[in-house]
Protein backbone atom coordinates (compact mmCIF):
# COMPACT_ATOMS: atom_id res chain seq x y z
CA UNK A 1 0.00 0.00 0.00
CA UNK A 2 1.15 3.49 -0.54
CA UNK A 3 0.00 6.54 1.75
CA UNK A 4 0.21 10.27 0.31
CA UNK A 5 -0.08 13.31 2.75
CA UNK A 6 -0.26 16.88 1.44
CA UNK A 7 0.70 19.76 3.18
CA UNK A 8 0.65 23.42 2.37
CA UNK A 9 -2.81 24.38 1.52
CA UNK A 10 -4.33 27.62 2.82
CA UNK A 11 -5.93 30.85 2.18
CA UNK A 12 -4.25 33.48 -0.32
CA UNK A 13 -5.06 36.55 -2.09
CA UNK A 14 -5.94 36.85 -5.91
CA UNK A 15 -2.34 36.95 -7.91
CA UNK A 16 -0.42 35.35 -5.28
CA UNK A 17 0.95 32.08 -4.67
CA UNK A 18 1.06 29.14 -2.66
CA UNK A 19 2.64 25.41 -2.64
CA UNK A 20 1.92 22.17 -1.96
CA UNK A 21 3.34 19.06 -0.41
CA UNK A 22 2.50 15.63 -1.27
CA UNK A 23 4.98 13.08 0.92
CA UNK A 24 4.46 9.00 0.18
CA UNK A 25 5.26 6.37 2.12
CA UNK A 26 4.52 2.89 2.19
CA UNK A 27 5.43 0.99 -1.28
CA UNK A 28 6.85 4.09 -2.96
CA UNK A 29 8.66 1.65 -5.72
CA UNK A 30 4.89 0.76 -6.90
CA UNK A 31 4.34 4.91 -7.72
CA UNK A 32 5.17 5.73 -11.46
CA UNK A 33 2.57 9.01 -11.99
CA UNK A 34 2.11 11.13 -8.86
CA UNK A 35 0.14 14.81 -9.14
CA UNK A 36 -2.63 16.33 -8.33
CA UNK A 37 -6.26 16.91 -9.00
CA UNK A 38 -8.74 19.25 -7.60
CA UNK A 39 -12.25 19.76 -6.56
CA UNK A 40 -14.75 22.28 -5.94
CA UNK A 41 -17.74 21.94 -3.91
CA UNK A 42 -20.68 21.35 -5.93
CA UNK A 43 -18.31 20.22 -9.41
CA UNK A 44 -16.64 16.91 -10.50
CA UNK A 45 -12.87 16.32 -10.04
CA UNK A 46 -10.27 18.45 -12.18
CA UNK A 47 -7.22 16.76 -13.67
CA UNK A 48 -4.36 19.42 -12.31
CA UNK A 49 -0.64 18.24 -13.19
CA UNK A 50 1.22 14.91 -13.00
CA UNK A 51 5.13 14.09 -12.95
CA UNK A 52 6.78 10.78 -14.20
CA UNK A 53 8.89 8.47 -12.32
CA UNK A 54 11.94 10.13 -13.41
CA UNK A 55 10.70 13.76 -12.55
CA UNK A 56 11.25 14.80 -16.02
CA UNK A 57 8.01 14.51 -17.93
CA UNK A 58 5.13 16.58 -16.28
CA UNK A 59 1.71 17.19 -17.62
CA UNK A 60 -0.68 20.13 -17.10
CA UNK A 61 -4.29 20.88 -17.29
CA UNK A 62 -5.19 23.77 -19.48
CA UNK A 63 -6.53 25.50 -16.71
CA UNK A 64 -3.28 25.82 -14.85
CA UNK A 65 -0.89 26.07 -17.44
CA UNK A 66 1.79 28.37 -17.49
CA UNK A 67 0.97 28.95 -14.17
CA UNK A 68 1.38 25.79 -11.88
CA UNK A 69 4.54 23.90 -11.69
CA UNK A 70 4.89 20.19 -10.62
CA UNK A 71 8.43 18.78 -9.11
CA UNK A 72 9.26 15.43 -7.83
CA UNK A 73 12.34 15.06 -5.51
CA UNK A 74 12.83 11.27 -5.54
CA UNK A 75 14.71 10.53 -2.81
CA UNK A 76 12.23 11.97 -0.38
CA UNK A 77 9.63 10.75 -2.48
CA UNK A 78 8.00 13.88 -2.20
CA UNK A 79 5.93 16.03 -5.02
CA UNK A 80 5.49 19.71 -5.27
CA UNK A 81 2.81 21.71 -6.86
CA UNK A 82 4.17 25.51 -7.02
CA UNK A 83 1.00 27.54 -7.93
CA UNK A 84 1.71 31.18 -8.71
CA UNK A 85 -1.00 34.09 -10.24
CA UNK A 86 -3.85 32.08 -8.30
CA UNK A 87 -7.24 33.24 -9.31
CA UNK A 88 -10.52 32.96 -7.53
CA UNK A 89 -11.66 29.77 -9.73
CA UNK A 90 -8.49 27.46 -8.43
CA UNK A 91 -10.23 27.52 -4.96
CA UNK A 92 -11.35 23.95 -4.40
CA UNK A 93 -9.85 20.89 -2.24
CA UNK A 94 -6.39 19.33 -4.08
CA UNK A 95 -5.72 16.15 -3.71
CA UNK A 96 -2.54 14.54 -4.34
CA UNK A 97 -2.70 11.36 -6.36
CA UNK A 98 -0.90 8.46 -7.39
CA UNK A 99 -0.69 5.84 -10.17
CA UNK A 100 1.15 2.83 -10.37
CA UNK A 101 0.91 2.42 -14.32
CA UNK A 102 1.45 5.51 -16.92
CA UNK A 103 -2.11 6.87 -16.27
CA UNK A 104 -1.69 10.09 -16.51
CA UNK A 105 -5.27 11.62 -15.53
CA UNK A 106 -5.38 11.27 -12.03
CA UNK A 107 -8.85 11.69 -11.38
CA UNK A 108 -9.06 7.89 -10.10
CA UNK A 109 -6.17 6.98 -9.08
CA UNK A 110 -4.73 3.79 -7.46
CA UNK A 111 -4.19 5.67 -4.24
CA UNK A 112 -4.70 9.63 -3.28
CA UNK A 113 -4.40 12.14 0.02
CA UNK A 114 -7.05 13.43 1.98
CA UNK A 115 -7.30 16.44 -0.05
CA UNK A 116 -6.09 20.04 1.03
CA UNK A 117 -7.98 23.31 0.88
CA UNK A 118 -7.05 25.77 -1.47
CA UNK A 119 -9.00 29.02 -1.34
CA UNK A 120 -7.95 32.15 -3.34
CA UNK A 121 -9.85 35.41 -2.37
CA UNK A 122 -10.33 38.86 -3.96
Amino acid sequence: QVQLVESGGGLAQVGGSLRLSCAASGRTSSIYIMGWFRQASGTEAEFVAAIGRNGVNTYYGDSVKGRFTISRDIAKNTVYLQMNSLKPEDTAVYFCAANSNSRVDLRNPDYRGQGTQVTVSS
